[in-house]
């Protein structure tokens, strides 16, 4: 019984944590805005953790971006907006879904391009070192016979 007791409070713990993580004087009185804001919050990276959307992230920068979204989802702002604005101000990485352009395409195709490139190197390289043998002259066989019957006597 014990066990299922500790994760009956470790689960209510859990929810008490990310109940926290959003405080409610910080929320647009709005619903329909706070939604926006929340969906928006999902898409974007949380600078100082990286690896989580600001939604997720209790860092202190992840709240500033929280309430600069809010700010801007108040002010009547679009989606696409709002994105455009973060993007100006911190740069494609802020976006945990950037938009497809020839820099990242680039960034994600250069890396295999250039494995695809060596690895050509390498076999043109390998093909040139396989050369046929070549054939003696008329004279390099007369010296070979040669040797080959002062070496037999």
């Amino acid at each position: 019984m014990r066990p299922l007791r500790q994760a009956a409070l470790a689960l209510v713990a859990l929810a008490l944590l990310c109940g926290a993580a959003a405080d409610p004087a910080d929320r647009l009185a709005n619903p329909a805005q706070e939604a926006r804001a929340r969906q928006l919050f999902r898409d974007v990276r949380c600078l100082v953790c990286q690896s989580e959307s600001i939604d997720e992230s209790d860092a202190a920068l992840a709240h500033d971006l929280r309430q600069l979204i809010r700010q801007q989802v108040a002010a009547g702002r679009s989606d696409d907006q709002v994105r455009a604005y973060l993007v100006s101000r911190y740069g494609q990485f802020v976006l945990l879904t950037p938009k497809a352009s020839l820099g990242n395409a680039i960034l994600w195709v250069g890396p295999l391009l250039v494995v695809a490139v060596g690895a050509a190197a390498l076999l043109a390289r390998r093909r040139s070192f396989t050369l046929a043998p070549e054939t003696l002259t008329p004279e390099e066989e007369a010296s070979l016979e040669k040797l080959s019957a002062e070496k037999s006597a």
